[in-house]
């Protein structure tokens, strides 16, 4: 794969085509999310938990920059302990840019410039990279680029997962990756390629793993099928070695917060490393796809922000007719073998078929317990798949172009075989808007800012009930809020610390648990009051002088009357309705 020669009669309006291209990228960027434009009170409907959690990392950007706040770390959530930005997809490479939007529109819009914009930039790079650097025709680079950025696994994470939809610079990283080989220019490639995958490392590091591991496989490929290749080994490695040292340098603190800091652990929780891609969903078509519905996609995916594995059979079926027609080129070679490797590496420990387990095995289970690897959702290697068949599709279009003109008295029926080919594997795969929702209003009693007649500095606001991975209306609040009101627990992603198992740092969603939150958390699961006796009264008088919370709230919501008689027995105060919300004034108890 290497840069492409100029055509031989450049049109004076080669602009035009690519305004075009960026124009369509646009136009389905907003046909994917206009129901969040359209309805400016409405969240991702399959995933509001994450949308809050991007928005309060959105607001944590701007803090950073106006009041200069320590970017790895912070203690606005999760009171007193904070939680580790480096090791919970912080997105700082966009949230700090992006600080004059989420300060002038609030965090809520920003998280819509955010996912609009990632899907926009991802696929406009792909197209520049692809027609400046690897095919002639615009309309291969196009086809390429569309599907890099559509991809039904990156509408999947539309829901909500803007970080991993943000892959505008892994063509780049790709791009400069490739151009290590030129001769006397190892320096400037190298220091090239570390700015790019330090950025990337400040919005998804899982990504960039990806993106080095394909990069890897691939050039190895390469390098075994082209002896040309081999003779610039030596500028390639001087090139990369300054990638490495450069961006290494640059990383070596954060990532040392990340793995060792304030709140890090070791290891995604044991039942995410498990989760893998269903064999059957490579032939099946998303939720988020013209063709697919809930109904095609249930059973085959965890949820439906991780349907990375949904191509379709057409696709699947015109994929391997590309590789068995162009099994000559050295890249389609070499791409085929690391698409077949990523998708072996998504299956998980074991092999699941039409939602049911296996007793094979897969390759992953191998490596579920290799340090940095078992921080990989394994089902995501299958992202790694839709840049591989982009790549594929761009290249097979232009080859057929090339076969068009070398055998003009057939020309018509190629083009038409190739645009009806692509026609039936990408149409049923086209992307249909993103499901919205409502979202709750955020009470007065935080918009208003009464929420601060209570709090003093290095206190917090308890929510009923606490925040967690199943009530995340909290994070949003306090995003709202430029972060000035701080919570306790929250979502994201902690250390166990389990006392029966201190050398566990594995990670789960939220703090540990505390009694006082896990009573609630029960109320909210089972819809039961437990009888509230002295040991739990003294257990909530106790968790609100740990959590430093002089304020308790509780918003109109389910299970309201069971959390409200529940609170007030444990605290023995009356609660007021303040700003739409029960408010219980517990300065008292923290004396």
């Amino acid at each position: 794969m290497t840069e492409p020669p100029p055509d031989p009669e450049p049109h004076p309006r080669r602009w035009l085509p690519d305004l075009a291209a960026v124009a369509s990228f646009v136009l389905l960027s907003f046909w994917v999310t206009a129901r969040l434009w359209r309805h400016p009170r409405h969240g991702v409907a399959d995933n509001p938990m994450d949308q809050a959690f991007f928005e309060w990392m959105l607001a944590h950007g701007a803090r950073v920059v106006t009041a200069f706040t320590y970017p790895f770390v912070s203690t606005q959530m999760n009171v007193p302990d904070g939680v580790n930005m480096m090791a919970n997809t912080s997105v700082l490479g966009i949230s700090i840019p992006m600080s004059p939007i989420t300060l002038a529109f609030g965090p809520h819009v920003a998280f819509n410039v955010f996912l609009t914009g990632a899907l926009i930039a991802t696929a406009t790079s792909w197209y520049f990279v692809l027609s400046r650097f690897i095919v002639r025709s615009r309309a291969a680079a196009w086809i390429g680029a569309l599907f890099c950025g559509f991809a039904p696994s990156m509408v999947s994470h539309s829901n909500a997962h803007p970080n991993i939809v943000a892959q505008f610079l892994v063509p780049v990283i790709i791009w400069r990756t490739l151009r290590l080989r030129e001769p006397g220019r190892w320096l400037r490639n190298g220091l090239l390629l570390a700015l790019a995958i330090v950025w990337q490392a400040f919005i998804n590091l899982e990504i960039l793993l990806l993106t080095a591991v394909g990069l890897g496989l691939f050039v190895g490929m390469l390098a075994l099928l082209r002896r040309d290749l081999r003779r610039d080994a030596r500028t390639f490695a001087a090139g990369l070695a300054v990638a490495a040292v450069v961006a290494g340098a640059l990383l070596a603190y954060p990532i040392y917060v990340q793995f060792f800091g304030p709140q890090a652990y070791h290891g995604l929780p044991p039942d995410i490393r498990r989760y893998g891609a269903d064999a059957a969903s490579f032939v099946a078509f998303a939720r988020e796809s013209l063709a697919g519905s809930p109904a095609t996609a249930a059973g085959l995916a965890q949820n439906p922000t991780e349907e990375n594995a949904f191509f379709g059979w057409p696709l699947i079926i015109l994929v391997g007719a590309i590789v068995l027609w162009l099994r000559r080129t050295p890249t389609v070679l070499a791409l085929a073998v690391v698409g077949a490797v990523f998708a072996a590496l998504s299956l998980g420990p074991y092999v699941r078929f039409a939602g049911h387990r296996t007793d094979i095995p897969s390759v992953w289970r191998l490596m579920t317990n290799v340090p940095v690897l078992n921080s990989v959702v394994p089902t995501r290697w299958a992202l790694a798949i839709a840049p591989v068949v982009g790549l594929l599709l761009a290249i097979a279009w232009e080859h057929s172009r090339t076969l068009a003109q070398r055998n003009p008295n057939v020309s018509g029926q190629i083009r038409f075989a190739t645009g009806a080919g692509l026609a039936m594997a990408l149409v049923p795969i086209a992307p249909t808007p993103l499901p919205s929702v409502k979202l709750p209003e955020t009470p007065q009693f935080i918009a208003a800012g009464t929420w601060r007649e209570y709090v003093g500095a290095g206190q917090s606001v308890a929510t009923l009930p606490l925040p967690s991975l199943a009530y995340s209306d909290p994070l949003r609040w306090s995003a709202q809020t430029r972060l000035e009101m701080p919570i306790p627990r929250g979502y994201f992603l902690g250390p166990r610390n389990d006392p029966k198992r201190p050398k566990d740092r594995t990670a789960i969603f939220t703090a540990p648990a505390r009694p006082t939150a896990s009573l609630f958390a029960s109320i909210q699961r089972t819809g039961r009051l437990p009888t509230i006796t002295p040991r739990l009264r003294d257990q909530a008088r106790e968790d609100l002088r740990y959590w430093r919370s002089p304020v308790v709230i509780l918003a109109p919501q389910k299970r309201e009357a069971l959390h409200l008689r529940a609170m007030t027995e444990l605290v023995g105060v009356a609660p007021r309705w303040i700003g739409g919300v029960w408010v219980w004034d517990v300065r008292p108890l923290l004396r």
